[in-house]
Order: C-alpha cells, then structure tokens, then sequence
C-alpha cells in the first residue's frame, strides 16, 4: 500500500494545475498524479496537429514542470475508489490510500447512441489521446473529401485546418450558423463568410440523420433527405463529463452528469474534490448549471481545489464559469466572454450593447493592422458589464481576457470610461480611439 497526501487522478490541463499548485502550495506534502497516458496533449492545440503544427509530438504538455516541483506521476489507471478507506486500486495492481483526492477525469467525445453508422470505418471524433489522433492522422492521405459534423470551435478549426492540407472539407452544423451558441449572430455570420471564403463548404440549419457506407463511411445523409458523399466523417458534436469512476464510486453527479461540487471544488464526499471538464459548473452571471468546458475554466477550478486541499479560504472560490472562448481563421480572430446579447435578453436581464469598431495600430497604415471590433453587453440598471465581443488581429485573445477580468470583478462601463491603458503604435489601438473603452463610451451616451 502507497501512502500519499495528495492523489490526482488525471493528466491534463486540471490535473496538471492540480499537482503544481497542490505541491506548490504544500512543499512537504506527498503528492500522485495518476494518469493514463503517457504523453498528455495540450487540449485547445489539438486540432493544429492536422495542418499547423508538423506533428503532435509538438503539442504536448510537458512534465518537467511537475518532476522538477517533485510531483509524483505514474502511468496508470484508476479502476476503483473506496472513499470511506480513502483508497484507489489501479488497473496494474497498485494500491493508494489519500488524504486528499482531486478528481481531474476530463470529459469524452460525444458519439450520440441514436447515431446509425457511428461506429464505421473511418468515422472519427477528436479526443484528447494522443495514440488515436496519431492513428487518425496517419490515414489523412487515404480521404479526399472528409465530411465534419458539429460547428463549434473544434469543428471550425479542425475543418480550417484540414483545408489548409488540400482536403475537400464540408462542415455541417444544424445550428443558423457556425459558433451561433457562442456568439451573437453577426460575429458567427462574419466567421462563417471568412471560412467559407478560405474554401471550407458550410451546410447550416440542417442535422445530421446518419451515417451512410456498408464496412467503410460512404457518405452522409442530412434530416433533410440530401446525401452526400464522403470518405470520412468527424464527429465534433461536443463532449460529455468522463464520470464513470466517480459514478462506479457512488460520488455524486448532478443531472447532466457532472461531479457535484460547492464554491471551492469539494465534492459532497469527504477529503474529495473535482475540478475540470468532469466537474459541475455554474455559469457567473446567471448561476444556472452550465455545461461549459475549457482548459482555461479547468485551470481555474484546479488552482482553487489545490488552494482548499487542507483549509479553506474565503477569498479562493470559483464563483461559475464567465465562459470565454477564442478561436482564429488566418489573420482574424473572434472572442466572446460572459453573456452574449441574445443569451442575456433570453434570461430577462435589463440590457444595453455598444459597439465601436477601430483599428489595432495606430497609425493604421502600419503592417500587420487589422480591424478591431469590441461589442458589450451591460445590465442597464448598473452599467455592469455581463458580456463582450471582440473581432480583430492576434491580439484580439488577450483582449477578450481582458473583458472577462472585467466582468468577474464587477467593473462597470464608467470603471472603463476612467481606465488608464498603455498602447503603442505597434501592438495596440489608438489610445484615443481604444476599442473597448469607445464601446463604453457608446453606452454611456445613451444609458
């Protein structure tokens, strides 16, 4: 029996935060992470491995950080946990008794069940295994025209990247438009023109009925009726919480099957926490369950679980999810944080929206100058800021950042309207014409 303070089960963007802040926090403290695999992806990079990057050997998270720290990994995986013993069994024999238990399990491709044909040669999802996408990956030069199904962020830039190689990519998305659950109509209407114009076929507002071929995919056929000939499919139609340890282990789930969890990632069990895709979110404004999953929501929730492991602190809690997404097509960008307009009318918020569209140099005649868009979204009553858009340049992921500090720390538009920034003619906007603070300035006439 191996004894340890501090057992992390799972590898990735949680489970990683998790031991680096866990032993950080606790020098003294022995700390395990237990994880399948051997090389861990790097989440949001994988779908570069189909066009950008050479290989996924470049899109690892390394481990140097954690041996360094003196973190314990072992390549294994957990098969049981009795959490009155505070015990976990592994698949190769080992036995672990904790004293704390972070939960890091991560989130599976959804493959719906009522899908005919999911289950044919050459139908593929993406996952975060590194094994089965270097196997995809390796039959790439077989297909010549690949069929994705689902227009989210990973379908969209997995459709992006498989383009830039030459394929024949139809994208399919029962959604108006692409990216239209995370944006507001005329940001996903701009990114749909620019994937379109880039190469990629986009077949909007109908599902997908099944998949059609005999051993091997042949096609698809839409609810419409239309067939449409293939030679593999991807399935990009979301991902569901990876909870069957923590079910097996009668830990309890709430109803879409996530990890119960309070403010500070304990779960209702005893010396146990969750954090990451597999634990239960709240959106940050509305305080509904939310089923968003991010690497960056994960690292969040991980670094509050491993600063509660032994006490607890009022002022390190995870207050819900603000969801803050980036994604970019060539040289443009699109980032959302917090409340879109329709999402925050639909839940009877009071709202105002400003916009104000610039240029992300100044003077604008310099290279690399790009169009650069702020919207937000502010509750009328208070000038609290509850959402923000944002299209441009290769800034525009930090500037998306920059509006979800802004709504979780509550600043309103007069905060931004007295804001001091710095800029320079090379890397930012004007200062007198700074996108986001002109979108609050936009508001301020009218509110």
């Amino acid at each position: 029996m191996v004894k340890v303070d501090v057992l992390i089960i799972g590898g990735s963007a949680a489970g990683l935060v998790a031991a680096l802040t866990a032993k950080g926090e606790h020098p003294s403290k022995r700390v395990m992470m237990i994880r399948k695999e051997s090389k861990v992806m790097i989440p949001c990079g994988i779908p570069y491995i189909f066009g950008s990057l050479e290989n996924s050997d470049q899109n690892i998270l390394p481990d140097a950080g954690l041996v360094n720290l003196g973190v314990e990994i072992i390549m294994d995986e957990v098969i049981s946990i009795d959490t009155h013993l505070q015990t976990v069994k592994t698949a190769r024999s080992m036995d672990v008794t904790y004293d704390r238990l972070i939960l890091a399990t991560g989130s599976l491709p959804n493959k719906p069940a009522w899908l005919k044909g999911k289950d044919l040669e050459n139908v593929f999802v993406i996952p975060k295994n590194k094994d089965y996408l270097d196997h995809f990956s390796s039959l790439l030069s077989q297909f010549e025209h690949i069929i994705v199904v689902g227009g989210g962020f990973i379908g969209v830039e997995v459709s992006d990247e498989l383009n830039k190689i030459g394929k024949k990519v139809t994208l399919i998305e029962k959604e108006p438009h692409i990216l239209g659950l995370a944006f507001d109509e005329e940001i996903a209407l701009d990114a749909e023109q620019l994937l379109i114009s880039r190469g990629v076929k986009v077949i909007n507002g109908v599902g997908l009925q099944s998949i059609q071929g005999d051993k091997k995919v042949e096609g698809v056929e839409l609810c419409d009726g239309r067939m449409i000939e293939a030679d593999a499919v991807i399935l990009s139609m979301g991902y569901v919480p990876n909870n069957e340890l923590a079910k097996a282990s009668e830990i309890p789930l709430n109803e879409k099957g996530f990890i119960v969890v309070d403010e500070y990632m304990r779960t209702p069990i005893m010396n146990v926490f969750a954090a990451g895709d597999c634990a239960e979110k709240r959106d940050f404004s509305t305080k509904k369950i939310s089923t968003t999953m991010l690497a960056s929501t994960a690292c969040a929730e991980a670094r509050v679980a491993a600063m509660n492991l032994f006490h607890l602190s009022t002022i390190r809690r995870f207050s819900g999810t603000i969801g803050i997404y980036a994604t970019n097509l060539g040289d443009t960008s699109y980032g959302v944080a917090g409340l879109t307009e329709s999402v925050a009318l639909k839940e009877g918020f009071d709202i105002i929206c400003g916009k104000f569209q610039g240029i992300d140099r100044h003077p604008g005649k310099l290279s690399n100058a790009h169009k650069q868009m702020v919207k937000l979204v502010v509750a009328k009553e208070s000038g609290r800021i509850l959402g923000g858009l944002v299209i441009g340049g290769l800034s525009t992921g930090e500037l998306t950042n920059v509006i979800g500090i802004a709504i979780q720390t509550g600043m309103t538009i007069y905060d931004l309207l007295t804001a001091q920034i710095g800029t320079h003619p090379r890397i930012t906007a004007s200062p007198a014409a700074y996108p986001l603070i002109k979108a609050a300035e936009s508001i301020y006439h009218i509110i």
